[in-house]
């Protein structure tokens, strides 16, 4: 039981949304093609509650990477591929998460992160993995306690 307690507060402790400000790279790549590494430079980070100050105060805060693809032209644009990294606000999906939109003539992969600096690549995918091993090593608790 006490086992079962303490992959449950490891795994809250991953899980649980900071309340405090957060910082997140704010770029896109049509306009500064560091936007495109994985791991933007420090200049293109932004404390997303001075950054955005007109916001109503008290709405959950998250970091966003947009992957997009447009794949014909379109209002005399190029086909494009595009990272776009911002802040987020009220988010409609759960943290740490990942979902993909097609349309007419082009798709997008929208991630979403609650931990400064995390909507750099290398960070989304750690911070899945993480939460991935704690689920895991909760469950496995689990279930040798019960065999």
């Amino acid at each position: 039981m006490q086992s079962l307690l303490v992959a449950s507060a490891i795994l809250l402790m991953f899980t649980v949304q900071q309340g405090s400000a957060i910082q997140c790279f704010v770029c896109n790549s049509h306009k500064d093609a560091n936007c495109n590494l994985d791991i933007p430079p420090d200049n293109l980070l932004k404390d997303c509650r001075q950054e955005y100050s007109s916001r109503e105060q008290g709405l959950s805060i998250f970091c966003r990477k947009i992957s997009q693809v447009i794949e014909f032209a379109v209002n005399g644009l190029p086909p494009d591929t595009r990272v776009i990294r911002t802040c987020g606000f009220l988010n409609q999906t759960n943290y740490n998460y990942c979902y993909s939109r097609a349309g007419f003539g082009g798709r997008q992969v929208v991630c979403s992160c609650d931990q400064d600096r995390c909507n750099g690549s290398g960070a989304l995918n750690s911070s899945f993995l993480i939460l991935a091993a704690s689920i895991l090593c909760g469950l496995l608790l689990m279930f040798t306690k019960r065999v």
